[in-house]
């Protein structure tokens, strides 16, 4: 599957030094795709090179901050000028802080929408500039169940992705009113084992953690490689994406009184915050490789379950009608026997 007349497939990834854009590279190198790997820190791309060198990829590093467009045009250019075309865009990157409203900076606020968000926004422009006089190509949207529903103490990051699933919602009709052939496909994430929890600003009083269950990041890369191959609209991850997404859709004041009184804890280990550098203005692995994974290995699912929404609600869809005829019936058949 990752050869278009005998030539390897071409994929850039954001994010590819660290998480699940690290995994992603990984997986992807494995079945032979050619890779641009987009990311701010020297040491994490050099790590994820070698993954695709010992894989049988074969990689690009291109040292960028996704929040800068030009840079991204640039390194879109460059893929085109090593390998002739973009197949496939993935949008991974993100940055995020642990912190009620009330003490997020204005400075924090735009930094983590102009990453996770703007950074999917220049990402897609610029594959799109390829891809459409290549007349084909794929382009993937890394989003979370949290682009569903919001949850406390990560509103910046809550709100970043709702509005990266605005804008996909967007492109997409302009898309299909071209009669473009460009694929888009979201893939929202359940909680993951990455290293982010170690560097991701956090203002609270005790170490940030995932909200369990949590699953490898290499379980989410095989999904994503899946997704990416097949395009879908959309693909939740994880039964527990799927339960939180659903539920705010059937009862979003019940869900706001949960995560009001669990949101809190279940965001944070019982070990101490301490003081220490984090990754949102600058990167954390200048000097260290941090991989794909954290420090929640124990506790991290081996696979995940992928879910395509528009069965699901074709499915509720059916439930709905099936319960709205027995409804019927029964009045029917009251009516009959009065």
């Amino acid at each position: 599957m990752a050869d278009i007349g005998g030539t390897p497939r071409v994929a850039v990834i954001t994010g590819a030094s660290a998480g699940v854009g690290r995994a992603v590279a990984q997986e992807f190198a494995a079945h032979g795709w050619r890779l641009g790997l987009i990311a701010r820190g020297r040491a994490g791309l050099e790590g994820a090179r070698a993954d695709v060198d010992a894989a049988g990829g074969a990689a690009l590093v291109l040292p960028a901050d996704v929040a800068d467009a030009a840079a991204l045009e640039d390194a879109a250019q460059t893929v085109v000028d090593r390998w002739g075309r973009i197949d496939l865009w993935i949008n991974a990157a993100m940055a995020t802080v642990l912190a009620p409203v009330s003490q997020v900076t204005p400075d924090e606020f735009r930094r983590v929408t102009e990453v996770t968000y703007l950074g999917q926004v220049f990402g897609t422009q610029a594959a799109l500039r390829h891809m459409r006089p290549q007349g084909q190509g794929t382009i993937v949207s890394i989003g979370s169940a949290l682009a569903y529903r919001g949850i406390p103490l990560q509103a910046p990051y809550c709100a970043a992705k709702f509005a990266t699933r605005g804008f996909m919602d967007s492109l997409r009709t302009e898309l299909l009113h071209e009669n473009s052939p460009i694929r888009l496909t979201e893939i929202h994430l359940p909680a993951v084992n990455t290293p982010q929890f170690d560097w991701a600003r956090n203002k609270m009083p005790h170490k940030a953690q995932p909200v369990p269950p949590i699953h490898s990041p290499e379980a989410i890369a095989r999904a994503v490689y899946r997704a990416a191959l097949d395009a879908p609209r959309e693909v939740w991850l994880a039964g527990s994406a799927v339960k939180a997404i659903l539920g705010d859709a059937a009862a979003p004041a019940l869900v706001d009184r949960i995560l009001s009184s669990q949101g809190y804890s279940g965001q944070q280990t019982e070990e101490a915050a301490s003081p220490r550098p984090d990754n949102l203005f600058a990167p954390m692995d200048e000097d260290r490789d941090h991989g794909a994974s954290g420090r929640f290995g124990d506790d991290a699912r081996p696979t995940v379950s992928a879910y395509r929404p528009a069965r699901l609600r074709a499915g509720a869809a059916v439930i709905a009608c099936a319960a709205g005829y027995g409804i019927l019936r029964t009045l029917l058949d009251r009516r009959d026997r009065s």
